[in-house]
């Protein structure tokens, strides 16, 4: 089976168009196989959007995929987004949906902070549980190398998926917080020191 943190060129392209409604905020997606959450936008990510504080300065998306995260930021924020994914077509998707909800993003290619150049005052992620906890917990705890002096990273992860150890395990590298539980979603703050 593909997933959606690899580039499988032998998977058909079925672009279809999804309209959502995030905060009274009404946004347009195209979403295609081999993309994260195709047929619309996922609990957890809609929870970890909803749960956001106003936020200011530079955002990065991490694993952004077609783009919900990155795009709803930009468009309700006045705040500068990257927008990084290892998968082509969703970076591809990422690009078009910019253009399509109208917002100023710069999406590019990026194996976890490999293309990173800068720091954050916010990294924001629906991570991808699948990769594996080694490559999770690099996601995870190299994002303090990219943030500045107190940024925090936001992340959503369902409890059957280890929520309660992986906030325990950010906590001894982080000032972290469970900012909200919604059926079965944890979404996490971390404030680097």
């Amino acid at each position: 089976m593909s997933y959606y943190f690899t580039n499988d060129e032998t998977l058909k392209s079925e672009v279809k168009k999804i309209n959502v409604i995030i905060n009274n905020l009404a946004l347009s997606f195209y979403t295609d196989n081999g993309v994260f959450s195709k047929k619309g936008l996922d609990f957890g990510t809609r929870t970890l959007l909803e749960t956001l504080p106003p936020l200011k300065g530079d955002v990065l998306d991490i694993g952004c995929g077609y783009g919900p995260i990155g795009i709803y930021i930009a468009k309700k924020y006045d705040v500068n987004v990257d927008m990084v994914d290892v998968n082509l077509r969703s970076l591809d998707l990422a690009l078009k949906n910019s253009l399509l909800n109208n917002v100023k993003t710069n999406v590019f290619e990026s194996d976890l902070y490999s293309s990173i150049t800068k720091k954050y005052d916010f990294i924001i992620t629906n991570p991808p549980i699948r990769v594996g906890k080694d490559i999770l917990y690099k996601l995870l705890f190299d994002a303090k190398n990219h943030l500045n002096k107190n940024g925090q990273l936001w992340l959503v992860v369902n409890k059957d998926q280890g929520a309660k150890s992986l906030f325990k395990d950010l906590s001894k590298e982080y000032e972290t917080t469970v900012v909200c539980k919604n059926k079965g979603f944890f979404v996490i703050r971390a404030i680097s020191n």
